[in-house]
Parts: C-alpha cells; structure tokens; sequence
C-alpha cells in the first residue's frame, strides 16, 4: 500500500507508538479552537475530506462545529485507520494517499468543500510533494486548508533520531503556485506557549478555488 519510504515509516511500528503519544482531549480542544478560527472565513461546508486523518481527532473536532457535515478520513496506518472507523460520524478510507484507485473510492474529483491536511505534508516525500498538491486540490470543490510547518526554502529535519521523515517548507506557497486559480483566504499561527489552546508552532493556510 505505502508509496514511499515516508508513507511506510509511518504505516509500520513508528505510526503505531504515534497513535499512544498523540491522543486526549487536550488535543481535539486545540483542534477545534484551530478550526473555529478557520471556519469563520467560510460558509456552507456540507462535505469534508482530510487527508492523513490518523485516529480522527481533527475530525472529531470538525463534529462539534459541522454536526451536519459529511466527514472523510484517509489514513495509511492501518491501527489509526481502525480508530478512525470507530468514529460513527466519519467515512475511514485505509489507503495511500498517491493510490491511483483513491479517486474513485472518494466518489470523483471535487467532491468535498473542504479539504485539508494537519501536520502531514511535512512527512511526504519531497519529490511526491506536487502529486500531493493536485490529489488535495483534485479532491476539493471549493476549499483547501493545509495546517503545516512554515519556512521559506526548503529543509530536511532530524525528527525522533530519524532521516528523510520531516520536512519544513513553503506548502501552501508551492500549491498557490501550482494552481493559480487557488487564492489565499487567510492564514494563521498556532503558538506552543499559548495558554489556552496550545499548538505545535505550525502555520495554517486557508485557500479558495476561484
């Protein structure tokens, strides 16, 4: 299933201990005061796609502010993707993301009126990195979110003692590039010091289909 040494990384033995380190309710009241920040800068979304959903706490979230949407959830990790399909609310997809017959499991290209990424962009392979753009932008009728860590150039970082897993750059930049008919919307920081609903330092972009 894994396209990449990235995407195997985190299918095996690491993805798993991800999921007991990365879990509570600390983390889906970040996630909503993330997206209650988001949100406000768009309107009607009935359908939602994220793509490397882990055990859905995004999407758990996402429940609370759109009770009423569609949820989906693509994840490689086949423990997460479990936990994923234990949410009621929420469609789990166990799959690749670069898997050629995803499209059709997701129901066609634009789908979804929001479609987004949290912390998963920085964990691609940097040379699949384009194919990624066009999957999510494929993927969306009308909204983009990618929620990742910011630099302007490019640059590999060491990530649990591990190589070629982490990589910080200008994601929402090289996307805007690659589809010009995206604009950005707004975007925003997540602070790891901020007092009430702390983050991992990333920076979150919000993008429109023109």
């Amino acid at each position: 299933m894994a396209r990449s040494l990235q995407e195997e990384f985190w299918a095996g033995e690491f993805g798993n201990n991800y999921i007991e380190r990365n879990d509570g309710q600390d983390l889906v009241a970040s996630y909503t005061a993330l997206f209650v920040n988001v949100l406000q800068h768009t309107d009607r979304i009935e359908s939602v796609c994220e793509f490397g959903a882990n055990i859905g706490l995004n999407l758990v979230a996402l429940h609370t502010l759109l009770p009423q949407a569609m949820l989906t959830g693509i994840e490689i990790n086949q423990k997460a993707a479990e936990r994923l399909a234990a949410l009621p609310y929420v469609r789990a997809i166990h799959s690749s993301i670069y898997d050629p017959e995803l499209e059709s499991r997701l129901g066609g290209a634009g789908q979804y009126d929001f479609v987004f990424t949290n912390g998963v962009l920085i964990h691609q392979a940097p040379a699949l990195l384009d194919k990624a753009y066009d999957i999510l932008y494929q993927a969306s009728r009308r909204y983009i979110m990618v929620n990742e860590y910011y630099e302007p150039k490019p640059v590999e970082i060491e990530y649990r003692g591990n190589q070629s897993v982490l990589f910080k750059r200008d994601f929402a930049g090289e996307l805007l590039d690659r589809h010009p008919d995206l604009k950005l919307v707004d975007y925003g920081f997540v602070y790891h010091r901020d007092t009430h609903f702390s983050g991992d330092d990333s920076t979150w972009f919000l993008m429109e289909k023109r």
